[in-house]
């Protein structure tokens, strides 16, 4: 790399930075509101809408262009509908940012009203099978991506537009019109036909149908057949370079594996599809095959960190590669990658059970180390992975959460935690089959969907364990249980857990080495010659 290009990425480096932290300052004022003002607040799930629950959209058809001078979109949505039950009206959300112009169905225009975030369309004795939606305006900015979500906008170091969009904890209402609720997960997919100037490529979901030029204009058809959920829609615009390869998968499949990165970047594009073929390998060995084999798999260079948008994750980590073992790894691109099995295909439809997506996903990331540094570097990154869990609130939200109340970190830590402790539950030969089989049933994954308690269910029917008692403490209370040892003789020791109604097979080092013994509430005598210690390797979360 040439010193001028040095340069330039130290001086990008230093501006995110200096933006994450004005972004954590603008929070600030956000929270604050009062005399600085307050800027929009956007969150999705909680009850469904009655008027919502009457129908469901089976497909998104999105044709749009993008105005980068402008920041902003223009075009139409097209939502394919399904009755549930009889209604006249239809009701989605879309940000008031945008105007609604007029919604169309079978040829005729439907009155309707645009006000706080809503769209409520009138069909009188129509029931149309879809309605279009025609709208546009400039877009909410994100204010610190993708935790604070919108829009991106940016120049790379050519002088080009960019453009990235994440949208996890706002909804997809941020860009389309839609039925804003996790459970909306349209069964058919979506397609999208997005315009830009024509010196720009847009990455999207899915497979690239065509893409053409006309009148100075660049036009690329993105279709995904798969059940999505809204928030892993996107689109993304830059002067991309594009990499791919062939990929196969374990299920049997050759599937493109494609990289789009700046064109000023396009010199890390073999080593970036290396680490995302190395990563995917990682997760099929333990999560089994790629979901989506009839697309592809893919990322796309955006000016925010990451997002796991659907066959198109978002990857911003800058190239961190570090060497894991014998491979490249990036600790972002792996997480993002996880979730096509446990967010993308394994989905819930409520936000409480936020954990499903996070945690297992992370738990994803430990096994990286598990399998290619082996069992001491992966015990080290749970340890690691310890010194950030919270035990401030449950892992599991109470029904019908929204989206900011779900989401906190403990759903990532202590969700991955809470499936390490199962690891030494069930013994590894037991454990790893069934964590692949979790993303092979049909109950759970794509246009169905998944919550906690049917996941409990089926643990415990898969294992033939009573895991029951002991997810469901750490799932649903904050708190943790607490080892008490007690020493009655310079030989004898007492040893309970505190805040359990169960027993737990916990290791316990003595004098005669690790042993694994049954602990409860109820003391337990144990003699050693010396003291002991009592979950040495940290399989569990407990207070000592």
């Amino acid at each position: 790399m040439n010193a001028s290009r040095q340069f330039r990425n130290m001086t990008r480096a230093i501006y995110r930075v200096l933006r994450g932290l004005t972004a954590l300052w603008l929070c600030s004022l956000v929270t604050l509101g009062g005399a600085f003002g307050q800027q929009p607040s956007w969150n999705w799930g909680g009850p469904l809408d009655p008027v919502q629950a009457t129908f469901d959209i089976t497909m998104v058809y999105l044709e749009l262009e993008i105005l980068p001078e402008e920041k902003a979109i223009t075009g139409s949505a097209t939502l394919s509908l399904e009755y549930v039950s009889d209604t006249d009206q239809l009701r989605f959300q879309l940000i008031d940012a945008y105007t609604v112009d007029r919604v169309e169905a079978e040829g005729v225009l439907l009155p309707f009203s645009h006000q706080s975030d809503l769209i409520d369309v009138r069909l009188g004795e129509l029931r149309p099978g879809s309605v279009t939606i025609f709208y546009g305006g400039k877009t909410p900015i994100a204010v610190r991506p993708p935790w604070l979500g919108g829009f991106t906008w940016e120049k790379d170091d050519l002088g080009y537009h960019w453009m990235g969009l994440s949208s996890q904890n706002e909804g997809g209402k941020l860009f389309m019109p839609c039925l804003d609720h996790p459970k909306s997960k349209p069964k058919n997919g979506v397609q999208m036909r997005i315009t830009v100037p024509e010196v720009y490529t847009v990455a999207a979901n899915g497979l690239l149908k065509d893409s053409f030029v006309e009148h100075g204009k660049a036009t690329f058809l993105w279709e995904s057949s798969y059940p999505i959920m809204n928030y892993n829609i996107n689109f993304t615009m830059g002067k991309f370079h594009r990499e791919a390869k062939t990929f196969r998968s374990l299920s049997g499949y050759d599937i493109p594996m494609v990289v789009y990165v700046l064109e000023e970047n396009k010199e890390r594009a073999p080593l970036l599809l290396e680490v995302l073929d190395q990563s995917t390998r990682t997760h099929e060995r333990f999560f089994g095959p790629f979901p989506f084999p009839k697309e592809k798999i893919a990322v796309v260079e955006t000016p925010y960190l990451g997002m796991e948008h659907q066959t198109i994750n978002a990857y911003g980590n800058n190239f961190q590669f570090v060497r894991m073992g014998e491979v490249w790894y990036d600790h972002l691109l792996h997480h993002e990658l996880g979730h096509e099995w446990f967010g993308n295909k394994v989905s819930i439809a409520d936000w409480s059970d936020y954990w499903i997506h996070e945690g297992i996903t992370s738990y994803g990331d430990w096994l990286f180390y598990l399998q290619h540094e082996g069992e001491e570097a992966y015990h080290a990154k749970v340890a690691d992975a310890r010194k950030r869990i919270q035990n401030k609130k449950p892992v599991v939200s109470p029904p019908n959460s929204f989206s900011d109340e779900a989401y906190h970190s403990d759903v990532y830590a202590k969700g991955a935690y809470i499936i390490h402790s199962l690891r030494f539950l069930l013994g590894d030969e037991r454990f790893f089959p069934l964590l692949k089989r979790i993303a092979d049933q049909e109950a759970f994954t794509y246009e169905n969907q998944v919550g906690t308690e049917e996941l409990i269910n089926f643990l415990e029917r898969e294992s033939g364990v009573e895991l029951g008692p002991f997810l469901r403490r750490y799932l649903y209370e904050a708190s943790l249980p607490t080892v008490k040892v007690s020493r009655k003789r310079k030989t004898h020791y007492q040893v309970s857990i505190s805040g359990i109604d169960f027993s737990l097979p916990v290791e316990v080092k003595t004098h005669r080495g690790i042993e694994r013994i049954e602990l409860n509430k109820v003391p337990t005598n144990i003699l050693s010659e010396v003291p002991i210690e009592v979950d040495p390797r940290n399989w569990y979360l407990l207070r000592k």
